[in-house]
């Protein structure tokens, strides 16, 4: 398995690298990685380790991202490489995101798929996107990059599934080719950010900042978890910044918990927890608030804000009605922000 230039690094003195491409911004030595351990120090240039090590590839309904105002009801390319930036106690992808920190070779069980056959397949699936997700984004930035463009001129959507730990360059880099995003606001306390995610919280409020700036449809997911983040206080944290410094029409998704990797013995959310949390996030004034991995539920429907009439009819990842007309209420014409055709 080769290596691949990675992008977004300038040199820092001593053969040593600083990669911009995350907010860990990691100053790397020579013949070391960053804390991703997928991105290289190779004789004083930053190489990348996955630029066509693909560990999974899926076509997913796009409402499974979750991405309930990009394309509803068409499907989408999931791709995911090997490794992660971040170190989520609860991750429910962990034995692919953190296979390169656990000491996993990516070379038994990743495969090489360039960013052309990416393309290829998803055309030949009928995908209308291509889907970077079930790992972190960023730490596979070239591949994804280079997929994008051509994903594009083969007519097709890009979007990412990410935590939102992108420097604003990486964001302005990847801009002209990224249609839409999902990111995780995990919690809005530091310390949580630090001790439960090796991440911090500032970074990713700068990249929903610059999201918003480069105009890229944005989605946000929470997902709710007892003992962290539950607090009515905290969860009105969240929707109150993403209400007056994202826009009230990006999408909240407010999703139950379930025990995984490092935390797999802690309780499930209460269904209540979750209910309570799509009240704080509509009386703060949040047009779109959906619960997830509550599949059955009313809130994972679309309603016009204008009207309240639903306009998109959902049963888990599944749309079994769009009554939307040119992406509006076809009852009051009020426009419903999105990303739809």
């Amino acid at each position: 398995m080769g290596t691949h230039d990675a992008m977004l690094w300038k040199a820092a003195g001593d053969d040593a690298v600083e990669c911009n491409l995350c907010g860990h911004r990691c100053r790397i030595a020579a013949g070391q990685f960053g804390l991703c351990q997928v991105r290289e120090n190779v004789g004083g240039e930053l190489k990348t380790h996955t630029y066509d090590q693909v560990i999974s590839m899926n076509v997913d309904p796009i409402e499974k991202k979750p991405l309930f105002h990009v394309l509803p009801g068409t499907y989408s390319m999931s791709v995911a490489t090997p490794g992660c930036n971040f170190r989520c106690e609860f991750c429910q992808n962990w034995q692919i995101s953190q296979s390169p920190k656990d000491g996993r070779s990516l070379a038994s069980h990743a495969r090489p798929v360039p960013p052309e056959q990416i393309v290829s397949v998803a055309r030949d699936r009928h995908c209308q996107s291509i889907s970077y997700t079930y790992t972190e984004p960023t730490i596979f930035f070239e591949l994804a990059f280079d997929t994008a463009a051509l994903a594009h001129e083969a007519g097709m959507r890009n979007c990412f599934v990410s935590n939102g730990f992108m420097t604003p360059q990486a964001v302005k880099t990847i801009a002209s080719s990224l249609d839409a995003i999902n990111v995780d606001l995990k919690a809005f306390r530091e310390e949580t950010y630090r001790d439960v995610m090796g991440g911090r919280l500032e970074p990713v409020l700068d990249c929903l900042r610059a999201l918003v700036a480069a105009d890229i449809w944005l989605e946000v997911t929470t997902l709710v978890v007892p003992g962290m983040n539950e607090g009515a206080e905290e969860l009105r944290q969240i929707a109150s910044f993403i209400h007056d410094e994202l826009g009230p029409t990006v999408p909240w998704h407010v999703s139950r918990f379930h025990g995984d990797y490092r935390m797999r013995d802690s309780v499930p959310t209460p269904t209540e927890a979750v209910t309570k949390a799509v009240k704080i996030g509509m009386d703060v004034g949040l047009k779109h608030v959906y619960s997830g991995n509550m599949p059955g539920r009313v809130d994972e429907s679309t309603y016009c804000p204008g009207c309240e009439a639903r306009v998109i009819h959902r049963q888990g990842f599944y749309v079994v009605d769009n009554r939307l007309s040119g992406g509006a209420c076809p009852d009051c014409g009020e426009a419903i922000a999105g990303v739809w055709n």
